[in-house]
């Protein structure tokens, strides 16, 4: 349920119903807006009277939240929630692009794509130091090496960055290098992991599961979302179908239903979401005119070396063109990159 505060309520009504709130068994979590306090109980509601709270002073109406998620729901949150990673916000009317490689191999080539994707439009750099592969054989990324890597490239290039985390036990390590922890599709409902980061209160990038429903998405990000953390970005990453022309299926549907259905920000991944380089910018493109908050982009100076995910990894040059591509895009829409 959301309680909804009279305009004008004091702060005494406010901490009154927030202290009934919390007598009955529940978490209060507070919302103010510009004329309104909304408090949002955590729990089950099953024994809770509509009509009772409704009785409290300074209450002026009860909303019940019909869906599973209720933190993560525009009913709770109306208004669009921005993100701040770093210095850079997400959400509103920019458009935010993520871009780096899929993961650090080296000084040289981290530095080299981070200023190649600033120099094109880039505000985050995205970088993965742990690397959850599908074969044990496969390049597992540099560890705490590749952090300090990109806390380096972060210094040189103003950039804040963005890097995945796979164990609870990492979270502070993780954390205290990135301005932004990453769930990936793998990890979606690890609920240890989602547990971890939404009580470290840290910036996290949610990416979708690789079969998971829109509101098995949403109620991944309600596990976070629980322990107060508000700072979550969703990410539609693509997800696995029968179709084999490419390495998963962009659900571009994902992006306006979640924007209808969340205050949180929606970036989407079009580098996993085909697997091909070719299919990135115009698919970039779809992704920007459907109404997405932000993408993440994989960029590597020399695709045919990379260590991990080549095959849908931009040169620099045709990162900058699709930075172009999608800048004209957003300026229909009224925003810019």
């Amino acid at each position: 349920m959301i309680i909804v505060m009279r305009m004008g309520a004091s702060e005494a009504e406010v901490g009154a119903v927030t202290r009934q709130i919390q007598e009955l068994g529940f978490r209060a979590h507070l919302s103010r807006g510009e004329e309104r306090t909304i408090i949002g109980l955590i729990g089950d509601e099953r024994n809770v009277s509509q009509q009772s709270l409704e009785l409290l002073s300074g209450v002026e109406r009860v909303i019940p939240v019909l869906h599973p998620f209720k933190l993560a729901s525009r009913d709770f949150r109306p208004e669009d929630s921005v993100v701040s990673v770093g210095s850079v916000k997400v959400g509103g009317r920019r458009v935010t692009i993520m871009a780096g490689p899929c993961a650090v191999e080296s000084r040289q080539q981290l530095l080299e794509t981070a200023w190649a994707v600033k120099e094109a439009g880039a505000s985050v750099l995205r970088g993965g130091a742990f690397k959850p592969r599908t074969s044990p054989y496969a390049f597992p990324g540099l560890g705490e090496a590749g952090l300090e890597l990109l806390a380096e490239a972060r210094e040189e290039t103003g950039l804040p960055i963005v890097s995945e985390v796979m164990a609870p036990e990492t979270v502070g390590l993780v954390s205290g290098y990135a301005d932004m922890v990453q769930i990936g599709t793998r990890n979606m409902q690890n609920y240890a992991l989602l547990h971890a980061v939404g009580e470290a209160g840290c910036p996290v990038l949610l990416k979708r599961g690789l079969m998971s429903t829109m509101e098995e998405f949403l109620m991944a990000a309600e596990y976070v979302l629980s322990h107060g953390n508000f700072h979550v970005i969703l990410c539609e990453r693509g997800i696995r179908t029968f179709e084999t022309y490419t390495r998963n299926t962009l659900d571009i549907n994902a992006v306006p239903m979640l924007k209808m259905l969340t205050h949180l920000p929606v970036m989407v991944d079009p580098s996993h979401g085909t697997g091909r380089w070719d299919l990135v910018e115009p698919v970039s493109r779809a992704s920007v005119a459907a109404g997405a908050d932000g993408l993440m982009v994989e960029v590597h100076p020399h695709p045919a070396q990379a260590l991990s995910d080549g095959a849908q990894s931009l040169k620099p040059e045709n990162f900058a063109a699709l930075v172009r591509s999608v800048s004209a895009i957003a300026a229909v829409l009224d925003r810019e990159v």
